[in-house]
């Protein structure tokens, strides 16, 4: 009995005692996600490893994944949000005219190539080594340098260029002309107080109506015209670009532009654009309305094929009924007719605003043309999805492009026709629903813009960041890592939750550091 009594506490100590809360990978996975998300920091990071190669050090670095979209990576969708509100505010009321670079991507690539063959050959100079292969390899450069501006206008073309008739057409109305300055600024003005101002344009355009619309949705779904509704959403892209074409010859310069394209509630895609310089509102209304762009391709409108009845392969597609191969695209094409398969125009609907720099308005205009920028095409289907999945259904049987399978469906060989092909099985992203059409790119950015690229921008933010910490940019050498991706199962490669860990604590202790240093200015 006494033994009995003597155990009696024990038992009820032990049932007080807490027990210790196993954390699973799963959860401590998703917890590390969440506070990644408050600390700005890539819950999707890409592993790489890293070797120098001066010491053969390897190590695995995470990189961020850079997703545009909100869905796949909401702090790297933010920062290239803020990248874009960078580059917009820079170039919208740019007071001096850019200097830019006619160099092209490929010839910058040889040239630091050659500078590379060029120290190995200096190299094996110094060390009596025979440079005779070394000369060789840098001559045939060199020529390359030469000939890469011309490759694609003129090396590249192996048979005459399809041309067609470049007459306005006649239910288009007439553009004005200036003559052009060789510059990218537009006016300034001076007020009687002597302040100059130099403003600038925020345009706002849409497509036409393709039926009555009650809360983003057609009132009658069978008289909404999705047919033309889908072509136009497929080429709106090369409507933009006649648009700028136009704009540029009215207005007698170089006109330079920052714009996003994103979908109505219609699904209907539309354009916001900021314009360096002003013009008057009425002629930007003029030249949306002149501006068309015609679609040269072969007819889509009667179906030939369809079902079980499909053309059959056989070093091309024929007939299964007569046995006869379909007209080729280049055969299609030559035996066009006056008309165009579909000519797309803009709608009445032109909004014109001008905007002055430093103002409110400005930098409103700056956070609504970023405003998308986050979310795909295709979000927020809520009370629409009937309307999507027959917009959907439109772009099915679309052709895309000359080389979508579905020109199989309306009797033609698609461009560079291989086997496998079938009609509504298109790859291309036009014919998804998060893009709705549209397949080119959501930021439409001019050349001569801020006169920096991109990276630029991601520069000036790295050099602000490291000169708020008091630390210099080390120069590094472009040879010394050997950057390879980390294979799935690498004995090396930490689990996503610990790794999101380490990264979270890396970035609290740069903002401690930024906020000292602050501190420490005021």
């Amino acid at each position: 009995m006494r033994s009995g009594r003597a155990h009696r506490p024990r038992r009820r100590e032990a049932r007080m005692t807490p027990r210790p809360v196993r954390i699973t990978q799963p959860l401590a996975r998703a917890v590390a996600e969440e506070v990644a998300k408050l600390n700005g920091v890539c819950i999707r990071p890409i592993a790489l490893k890293r070797l120098d190669t001066r010491n053969g050090k390897q190590e695995i670095i995470d990189v961020p994944c850079g997703a545009a979209l909100e869905s796949k990576c909401p702090p790297c969708a933010k920062r290239n949000r803020q990248l874009r509100m960078a580059q917009c505010r820079e170039g919208w009321h740019l007071a001096e005219e850019p200097v830019t670079s006619e160099t092209t991507e490929e010839q910058r690539w040889l040239v630091e190539f050659r500078a590379d063959m060029q120290a190995q050959r200096d190299a094996a100079a110094q060390a009596d080594q025979d440079t005779a292969d070394l000369d060789t390899i840098l001559d045939g450069l060199d020529e390359e340098i030469r000939t890469a501006g011309m490759r694609g206008s003129v090396l590249g073309r192996t048979a005459p260029k399809r041309t067609r008739s470049t007459k306005r057409r006649q239910d288009a109305p007439d553009l004005p002309k200036r003559r052009m300055v060789k510059t990218t600024l537009g006016r300034t003005f001076e007020a009687p107080d002597g302040n100059v101002y130099r403003p600038s344009l925020f345009v706002t355009l849409t497509l036409p109506s393709y039926g009555k619309i009650r809360n983003g949705a057609p009132g009658d779904p069978d008289a909404y015209d999705y047919r033309r509704a889908a072509r136009d959403a497929l080429h709106f892209s090369k409507l933009v670009d006649r648009f700028v074409q136009n704009l540029r010859r009215v207005a007698g310069y170089d006109v330079q532009y920052f714009a996003t394209v994103e979908p109505q509630k219609r699904l209907a895609p539309h354009l916001h654009m900021a314009i360096r310089g002003t013009l008057p509102r009425a002629e930007i209304k003029q030249i949306a309305a002149a501006t068309y762009h015609q679609v040269w391709w072969p007819q889509a409108d009667e179906v030939r094929f369809d079902a079980d009845h499909l053309p059959v392969w056989e070093d091309g597609y024929l007939d299964p009924s007569t046995g006869e191969y379909l007209p080729t695209w280049d055969e299609a094409l030559d035996d066009l007719g006056d008309e165009p398969m579909h000519v797309i125009r803009f709608g009445d609907q032109v909004d014109v605003k001008g905007v002055l720099s430093g103002t409110p308005d400005a930098d409103q205009c700056i956070r609504y043309l970023s405003k998308y920028l986050t979310k795909s095409l295709g979000e927020d289907f809520a009370g629409r999805q009937d309307h999507v999945d027959r917009f959907v259904a439109a772009l099915r049987y679309e052709p895309c492009s000359p080389i979508c399978p579905n020109w199989l469906r309306y009797g033609v060989q698609p461009k560079n026709a291989r086997q496998g092909m079938l009609p509504g099985h298109c790859r291309s992203k036009a014919h998804k629903p998060d893009h709705l059409g549209y397949a080119g790119r959501r930021v439409l950015v001019s050349r001569k813009w801020s006169n920096k690229t991109l990276a630029d921008h991601k520069m000036d933010r790295r050099t602000w960041a490291l000169e708020a910490l008091g630390q210099q940019d080390e120069p590094t050498e472009p040879h010394r890592y050997i950057w390879r991706p980390v294979k799935p199962g690498d004995p090396d490669l930490a689990p996503l939750g610990l790794r999101l860990l380490r990264s979270i604590a890396r970035r609290q202790q740069q903002r401690a550091e930024l906020s000292a240093t602050e501190g420490e200015a005021a």
